[in-house]
């Protein structure tokens, strides 16, 4: 009989703990707020939230022009970038933020893929095979992560929106998961893993 309660108790728990995750508390529409319209400034930058509170979480995820961006705040600075790697399209909000060579770098929790949260360039460790003892070093590969502008303004924190003239390689899986992003992809696996 103890069994079964210890049991029961656990898959309650496990409920729980499912629900808490699906629910992804740290996030922010700002598609749908309050009022129903997106907040916009004259200028056209969008409010992600207040200085304090994601000071406070380091990271909040926001819809910028119908394109989830994740904004971090990282040794008093805030970044602002599209949430998807263009490497596969993982998740950065969930990444780690790492110091390589002195730039700090978002990894992508799928495949580690770093990304400088100052200019988005994807960062690789190569070595040069003509060198007597190669020893790798940390290489650029280029921007490949698109960069939003973050401004403070009164204790809040605006985003600018896109510019679409110039493309990069997370725009890929900024389009593809416009309509649902992050939270929706997440919910919508965690609920199939469910049934």
């Amino acid at each position: 009989m103890l069994d079964l309660i210890i049991l029961g108790l656990h898959f309650f728990i496990c409920f729980l703990i499912s629900v808490a995750i699906w629910r992804g508390s740290k996030d922010v529409d700002l598609c749908s707020s309050s009022t129903g319209t997106v907040e916009m400034e004259p200028d056209g930058l969008i409010l992600v939230g207040k200085e304090d509170d994601i000071k406070k979480s380091q990271r909040v995820t926001a819809k910028v022009n119908g394109r989830e961006v994740v904004v971090f705040y990282h040794e008093g600075k805030f970044h602002a970038m599209d949430s998807r790697c263009y490497h596969e399209g993982g998740p950065l909000r969930l990444g780690e933020i790492e110091d390589i060579n002195g730039q700090a770098c978002i990894v992508c929790p799928w495949h580690k893929y770093k990304i400088t949260l100052e200019t988005g360039e994807g960062l690789y460790e190569g070595i040069n095979p003509l060198e007597p003892s190669p020893t790798p070093q940390w290489q650029s590969k280029g921007v490949k992560q698109r960069i939003h502008k973050v401004t403070i303004d009164n204790g809040n924190i605006y985003v600018s929106p896109p510019d679409l003239s110039v493309s990069f390689d997370s725009d890929y899986f900024a389009d593809k998961y416009k309509n649902s992003g992050d939270l929706a992809m997440e919910k919508q696996s965690y609920s199939q893993a469910a049934e």
